[in-house]
């Protein structure tokens, strides 16, 4: 049996970075509010220029050499994203050839912060297929870019980045097991009011920004993550005492360690990087990922489940031996 295996990591941050002291003087809000309630002490911010595009080739490079590859080898490239830098040609398209990859398949999606667990599975699927060998998988955004400054509630929240993964065909189980979902009912508790076939026009026009209703994406949020987490485990016939770390999406710090809690994983095996990045949506578990490899956490043949919850809402899982 054909697996895949995860042989590379890369992020990318923009320079730009903004403390909660940054965001002190712009709106009504203080440090210790914002770290009690969302666990974030700093953002990266792109620049006015810069693009999804951009961060991604920086945070590719960075995976494609960590797995030992040339531009070459790779045959898929799929990325995980909300702010694409054009609503067409695809932000994969445009990363192919920015990067000098070959001509090869490449495409986008859109699963709000579910993004790069989505792509990857996806990715996954056609490496066991045999329709690939070697995927770039990506997950990124500039979500900076949608956000009203002046709204205490949401601002605090996000920050940009780029995670980027090489994915690769493996005779030992790299990926395990794998659950995506949605359920579109919840469409008004997190959404952007804004698309190419509704009112674009308004685009960057007050009232534009994210709307969240925090309290009640909170609820839906933990209920899920542990229901799927404690399903994908049960699943794959894997208790919770054998699982090595937990690389959850990080929105907010409250929501990571009440799910942490309800399927009985301790925090000191969860990765948590959103004190240093807030919430970047797609781009949050490759991230964290690509952090707790390096600083050495997450080591060779130990077992990680990845989580996401996004807009939607979607969710999704992955199972995996690094």
């Amino acid at each position: 049996m054909t697996y895949s295996r995860i042989v590379g990591t890369g992020r990318y941050l923009p320079e730009r970075i903004m403390t909660n002291a940054d965001l002190e003087k712009i709106v009504d809000t203080t440090d210790e509010w914002i770290r009690t309630r969302t666990g974030v002490e700093r953002r990266h911010v792109c620049a006015d220029d810069q693009t999804t595009s951009d961060m991604c080739i920086e945070a590719a490079k960075v995976a494609i050499e960590d797995a030992g590859i040339s531009v070459a080898d790779i045959d898929m490239v799929i990325t995980g994203t909300t702010t694409p830098d054009l609503i067409f040609p695809n932000i994969s398209t445009l990363i192919q050839h920015k990067l000098g990859i070959p001509p090869c398949i490449a495409f986008s999606l859109e699963a709000a912060c579910t993004g790069f667990i989505y792509a990857l599975v996806t990715a996954d699927k056609f490496i066991k297929a045999g329709e690939a060998k070697c995927v770039l998988v990506l997950g990124a955004e500039c979500i900076t870019k949608l956000v009203d400054w002046s709204d205490r509630n949401t601002c605090v929240l996000f920050g940009d980045g780029a995670g980027a993964a090489i994915l690769k065909p493996s005779k030992e189980p790299g990926i395990i097991a794998c659950h995506l979902g949605a359920d579109g009912k919840h469409k008004d508790l997190l959404y952007y009011p804004v698309g190419a076939s509704n009112n674009l026009a308004a685009a960057g026009t007050d009232g534009t920004a994210i709307h969240m209703a925090g309290s009640e994406v909170f609820k839906v949020a933990v209920k899920t993550l542990g229901d799927i987490a404690s399903k994908s485990l049960e699943n794959a016939g894997v208790g919770k005492d054998e699982l090595d770390w937990l690389v959850p999406h990080q929105a907010n710090i409250r929501i990571i360690q009440a799910m942490a809690k309800r399927i009985g994983v301790p925090m000191e095996k969860v990765i948590v990087t959103v004190q240093d990045h807030g919430n970047t949506s797609a781009a949050s578990v490759p991230m964290a990922l690509d952090v707790g490899i390096r600083d050495g956490r997450l080591k060779q043949g130990q077992l990680i489940l990845m989580e996401a919850f996004g807009g939607g809402f979607t969710w999704g899982t992955v199972l995996m031996r690094l």
